[in-house]
This record gives C-alpha cells, structure tokens and sequence, in this order.
C-alpha cells in the first residue's frame, strides 16, 4: 500500500474562531494572522492504494465550488480546483478513485466533491465511479442541521450524493468496501457522528496494531490542535472534544500510530510524544507524502 497526501484548496480562516478558547496572546505563537485576523490552512486529503483492492481518497477539501464572494467570505484562496490538480500530480484523477471516505459533510472536508463554480451552472458531483462513505449519525446531522451549524453544510450536497446511487454508511469499526485494512472510530464533539478513519499499520504487538495512520479530521486539525484544552469555536461540544482528543493521542503514542493533518498549513504527518509536563507534541513530521510505503 502506498500513501499520498493531496493538497485541496487553501483557505485562511479568522484565527479567534479556529483556537476558540484560547486568547489571542497564545494562539499568535502557533499561527501568524494576517491584517483581516485569519490564518492560512491546508484542506489536505489523503490517498491510499491499494485497499482491498481499491483506490481510495479520504477527504476531499474545500474545493473550488463557492462563488466569488462566497470564496471571499471563507477565505478560500484559490478559484481553481486543487484537489484536481494535485491528484493529476500523483498520477491519478478523480475518475480513478473507488471509494470517497468522508469523516464529515462540512464544506472544508466535502466541498472538493463538487465542480468548479461557474457563473449560471449548477453544482456537479465529481468522483464518478467512487462510493461514498460517511456515517449514519452524522448524515442525519447534515440533512437536518441544527442552526448553530447549518452553514457549515453544503444545501445541495446530499441531494446529489442521494441522487447517485452510490452513497454508503460505515456500520460499526469496519467497512466491507475496505476490509480489515480500515478501523474506524467515532468523535462528537466537533460534529455529531464525525468518522476517523485508521489505516492499520502492518505490525501487531501484544495482538494490536501498530504503526498505522489515523486521519484525524477536526478532532486534531493540525499540530497546534495536539495541546489539550485547545479546541475550535465550530466545535460542538467543546469539553467532550478535548475528552475525545486525550484518548486519540494516548492511543496514537502506544501504538506508534501518525496523526494525519488536514488543515495543519506545513506538515501532513507526524507522529506523538509525550513530555515530562505531560503535553502531547509531534515529532517526527513529514510536510507531504509522495508513494509512501504504510510504515515507512
């Protein structure tokens, strides 16, 4: 099995509402704002083939999808759609992907599936021949939004994967699509149902895996992300997310498991340590993976 990481389309987003709880003082030593109070952030995917004999993609960024005012308002820095491009780099394209595995709906980690906006063109959905895979829990969050959350859903986006054909639900840890090569856990306190999907690694110690890759998505959206009281102002449940957080990392360090970063601007990878403070940090970080071996 080889690895990819795969850049979507940047945004910079307002730097109070992506370190919530944290002050201004603190935050500005992890991220830099610029004069309108954002920071930069990746929307970066992650490739992995193959998987029970598929091509998969987990995530797809924000994509190009908004219009121009639209784009303006969340930051997105691109018109183009990365993701496209970055897959043609890898050697792929989104006609060549099996399966779309989709930790949540909110336009940052979905938006990707969509075209390009044009002017007096409706949105389309891209990945022709992938299934879609999320979980059950959160689609019914993502269909019947509560209105804290509601703009952080696409309106059309379930129409179309409905409409499709193709859209599947990921039924306790495992998926049959991806076989034993695939764990899955569950994590609300970002968003209701949010999926991490963990890339067994290839060794087990005392019969448990190791040496693996978990996409973290929103529960751990980048290094700064790994000091433990810190969360999001989009988070839902704040204190359960930090709840959720602790156990991934301590689980992560056991088990020698890396932390796959979507929105971490620098670093797509690293791995946890754990200091005489007790403070999770990252080592061992990797700014892109290019055909990476699992486990190398």
């Amino acid at each position: 099995m080889k690895l990819w990481s795969i850049q979507g389309n940047a945004q910079r987003l307002d730097g109070g509402a992506m370190f919530g709880n944290a002050p201004r003082a603190l935050w500005t030593r992890w991220a830099q704002p610029d004069e309108r109070n954002r920071i930069p952030l990746a929307t970066r995917a992650l490739l992995a083939t193959p998987i029970a004999g598929r091509t998969v993609l987990f995530e797809t960024g924000v994509g190009a999808f908004f219009d121009p005012a639209m784009r303006d308002r969340y930051g997105v820095v691109e018109d183009r759609h990365v993701l496209l491009d970055s897959l043609a780099e890898a050697g792929f394209s989104h006609e060549d992907i099996d399966v779309v595995v989709l930790s949540h709906l909110h336009f940052d980690h979905a938006g990707g599936l969509l075209s390009a906006w044009r002017e007096g063109a409706a949105p389309e959905l891209l990945f022709p021949n992938a299934l879609f895979l999320t979980s059950r829990p959160h689609w019914e969050r993502a269909t019947r939004p509560h209105a804290r959350d509601r703009a952080s859903f696409i309106p059309e986006l379930p129409g179309l994967l409905e409409a499709s054909g193709r859209l599947r639900f990921v039924e306790g840890d495992r998926s049959p699509l991806l076989g034993e090569a695939v764990r899955f856990r569950y994590s609300d306190g970002h968003t209701p149902g949010m999926m991490l999907a963990e890339i067994l690694g290839p060794a087990t110690v005392d019969g448990r895996p190791h040496g693996g890759v978990v996409f973290c998505a929103d529960l751990v959206p980048g290094r700064a992300w790994m000091h433990g009281p810190i969360s999001m102002g989009y988070d839902r449940n704040p204190e359960l997310l930090v709840d959720e957080k602790a156990a991934l990392l301590a689980d992560a360090l056991a088990r020698e498991v890396s932390l796959f970063f979507t929105h971490d601007p620098e670093i797509a990878l690293a791995r946890v340590t754990r200091g005489e403070n007790g403070r999770y940090a990252p080592v061992h970080e990797t700014p892109a993976l290019r055909a990476r071996a699992l486990g190398g």
